[in-house]
């Protein structure tokens, strides 16, 4: 197979000119995990079914392309294949589950085969799972449990009670993956996987205490990303759908696309989370805090109810100034820093402007899984 040609960084941003939508640019970025619900009632708008594509790209781009030709890249022949590797992902949380909000009661999304009865899947559609099954390529439904949940990644894996009808596919490199290199994506229910390209390889912060420092970005956005398969060339798993985004590309702001976790940060910590459901080591420290950056001040934006950072006083509206003596303005360094201090259980030294005062607010730290009710099967 023919290497895929790279071009002039003036060829992308030329490209992504011509295909980007006039108002994106004013567009803040979309950056909060919305999984699809289930389609109960597939009229009623709600925050985790959000209308992302369809109001950002020009009509029909959204839709699985056509396959490319054989020989064409990347892997056609390995589409018949690919269909076999994905499947639906179907959760629904806990009564009274703190993600409910967020999330929904109800989530769907895709998840990959890696092997006959472990699926690999964006690890939000499972926090506080109470049911989940998965539905197969063709059709035949099967009770599941989570099996293992990786904050510091974003991944979740699941168990099928049963074996599963279906192929399951190779973990690839995704430390090769670079810009203006064409990919496929494949989400449930599709009957085509879409070509796309990579438009950056870039770090990205979630306000939900989140870092991850080189995803895969894509353009042109598709809307059935949460949990979907992104295969390289040889027809190998790359990457998984996370969020859509707007400000895909490096060089140019308002770019429609997604992100998907490269799949060589579930390597090292594979066997670990099939063994115990969480990756080896002391957990992270989480505050429950969620933040915004608002001409150049972090603001916070909530905090989770019950949690550290409510408990010790935080509140909508504060601006979060610096951690100890160190200033802060973003998220990446706010977060780097707060995570140099120790695990889960670190009291952590805010300086935060409240109220017209700074003031020192100390946020005794958690793992945050002890806060969330604990999914089945770990």
């Amino acid at each position: 197979m023919r290497p895929t040609p790279r071009l002039p960084r003036l060829c992308l941003s030329l490209l992504l000119g011509a295909l980007a939508v006039g108002p994106l640019a004013a567009q803040s970025p979309d950056r909060t995990p919305r999984p699809h619900q289930a389609p109960s009632n597939p009229a009623a708008p709600d925050l985790a079914r959000p209308e992302g594509p369809k109001s950002v790209m020009p009509p029909g781009d959204a839709r699985p392309r056509e396959a490319p030709a054989a020989g064409s890249e990347p892997g056609a022949r390995e589409v018949p294949f690919l269909l076999e590797t994905v499947v639906r992902v179907e959760v629904k949380a806990a009564p009274g589950a703190e993600t409910a909000d967020s999330l929904g009661a109800r989530r769907s999304g895709t998840g990959v085969l890696i092997d006959q009865s472990t699926v690999l899947t964006i690890g939000y559609l499972l926090l506080e799972a109470d049911e989940l099954e998965l539905v197969a390529a063709n059709g035949k439904r099967v009770p599941a449990s989570v099996a293992g949940y990786d904050p510091v990644s974003g991944f979740g894996l699941v168990r099928s009670i049963l074996p599963l009808d279906g192929q399951p596919l190779e973990l690839g490199d995704s430390d090769a993956i670079q810009e203006m290199q064409k990919v496929l994506t494949l989400g449930h229910g599709e009957g085509l996987p879409t070509e796309l390209l990579v438009v950056s390889r870039k770090s990205f912060a979630g306000s939900w205490e989140y870092v991850l420092d080189s995803g895969i970005f894509t353009y042109p956005p598709v809307n059935n990303w949460s949990g979907a398969a992104l295969v390289d060339q040889g027809g190998k798993l790359v990457g998984i759908g996370s969020l859509l985004v707007n400000d895909a590309a490096t060089d140019r702001p308002g770019i429609p696309g997604n992100l998907y976790v490269p799949v060589n940060l579930l390597k090292p910590i594979l066997k670990d989370m099939l063994n115990t459901g969480r990756r080896a080591g002391p957990p992270q420290p989480w505050m429950g805090v969620s933040t915004e950056v608002v001409k150049g001040n972090l603001i916070v934006s909530r905090v989770t109810p019950g949690g550290p950072a409510e408990q010790a006083g935080l509140a909508a509206g504060d601006v979060i100034v610096g951690v100890g003596t160190t200033l802060v303005d973003n998220q990446s360094d706010f977060y780097r820093h707060v995570w140099k201090l120790g695990p889960a259980g670190v009291v952590v030294p805010l300086r935060v402007l409240k109220a017209g005062d700074v003031r020192d607010v100390a946020v005794k730290s958690i793992d945050r899984m002890s806060l969330l009710r604990k999914p089945q099967g770990v």
